[in-house]
């Protein structure tokens, strides 16, 4: 057999077994990247500041700053020099003074990927025409609503999410899930807390096999994946931010957040056995409510290198925006996390009002 096809064949197999553990720890991570390269150049600082249609997202509460009756937001990244692209849209409308909804949707997806198990006939002759391609894609689609109570300063909302992921056909989930959020006003300060899966999501995986494909799976030592739950458990985001009005053109707004995990140590800032905690801080100067530049710090992480060195990184953002009557252009430019390697993500979001504003 071609050396080359049989290491894509190993490292294919080996993909689709990764998605059959059951790691409720990383589960859904495409959900963690966030949306909008505002948010993205804050460094996903964002969870108190939000007022927009992006809130879908970040914080369901922080609908309720659309001044418009109705909001659309689009949004397109690549990753990995474009091997994985990340597209989201959104789209919220205001019922009435006191409320919003919205409907969002995320793709995270790597396309054309070969899939060469069965590229051996039945007679052991390599025929390249048996080569096929798939898509490893994830969705996530939810449906938010914000409700402003009647105590000053304190805005409730909520998620219903539907996750559907998909391994060409060999293997698919459903999940299901919810989120909840608040924000609340205290004469210059904001604070917000943000429970992402509150009740768990479960995703449940099946698979669909050839008999071909399972016996490359027995000849290369890979497990036959069975069908399974997968759950993500729940996160808990507090954050605290601050407007500050140097003149009557130039702000700056200021945000400190800490995503609290309790799904045991990770490798983030503050940790241990029962909660970790991984703090990340964002910047935006405006001039004049129309050109904005944002700054943003977080993803602290150590680790030893092959001669036991220990070695600390964190991510660093960057992003720029303009806003043009009722139309938001927005620029980030992101790290995954590594200044040596400085493998760095380009992030272009549009979001546009629509319909006149809300008295």
């Amino acid at each position: 057999m071609n050396k080359k096809f049989s290491t894509t064949s190993i490292a294919f197999l080996s993909f689709i077994s990764i998605i059959c553990a059951q790691a409720p720890k990383y589960s859904n991570e495409f959900l963690n990247i966030g949306v909008g390269a505002r948010a993205l150049g804050m460094s996903n600082s964002y969870v108190t500041s939000v007022n927009d249609v992006t809130a879908g997202y970040w914080n369901p509460a922080g609908l309720l700053g659309i001044k418009n009756q109705n909001q659309v937001a689009l949004m397109h990244s690549e990753y990995f020099a474009g091997i994985a692209k990340y597209d989201y849209g959104a789209f919220a409308t205001r019922l009435d003074s006191s409320s919003v909804l919205a409907l969002s949707m995320v793709r995270f997806g790597v396309d054309d990927i070969p899939n060469t198990t069965e590229l051996i006939d039945a007679n052991g002759n390599v025929d390249y025409n048996r080569i096929t391609t798939f898509s490893a894609v994830d969705y996530a689609f939810l449906v938010s609503y914000a409700k402003q109570l009647k105590i000053p300063g304190l805005r409730l909302g909520a998620n219903v999410k539907i996750i559907r992921r998909k391994v060409g056909d060999f293997a698919g989930a459903w999940g299901f899930g919810l989120d909840a959020g608040a924000q609340y006003d205290y004469k210059k300060w904001k604070f917000a807390a943000m429970a992402r899966d509150v009740t768990s999501t479960f995703n449940a995986w099946t698979y669909n096999l050839s008999d071909e494909t399972k016996q490359v799976f027995l000849a290369t030592g890979n497990e036959i994946p069975e069908n399974s739950v997968e759950i993500t458990l729940p996160k808990l985001l507090l954050g605290a931010a601050r407007k500050f009005d140097f003149t009557d053109k130039i702000s700056l707004l200021a945000e400190l957040d800490a995503d609290a995990t309790f799904d045991g140590k990770r490798n983030v800032l503050i940790k241990s056995k029962v909660v970790s905690v991984d703090p990340h801080f964002g910047l935006e100067a405006s001039y004049m409510n129309m050109i904005f530049l944002r700054a943003g710090v977080g993803n602290y992480q150590s680790y030893t290198d092959g001669v036991g060195k220990k070695i600390h990184t964190f991510q660093p953002n960057i992003g720029v925006g303009v806003k043009i009557k009722s139309v938001y252009i927005d620029y980030a430019l992101t790290d995954i996390g590594d200044q040596s390697v400085a493998l760095y993500s380009n992030v272009f979001s549009i979001k546009v009002d629509i319909n006149k504003k809300v008295k």
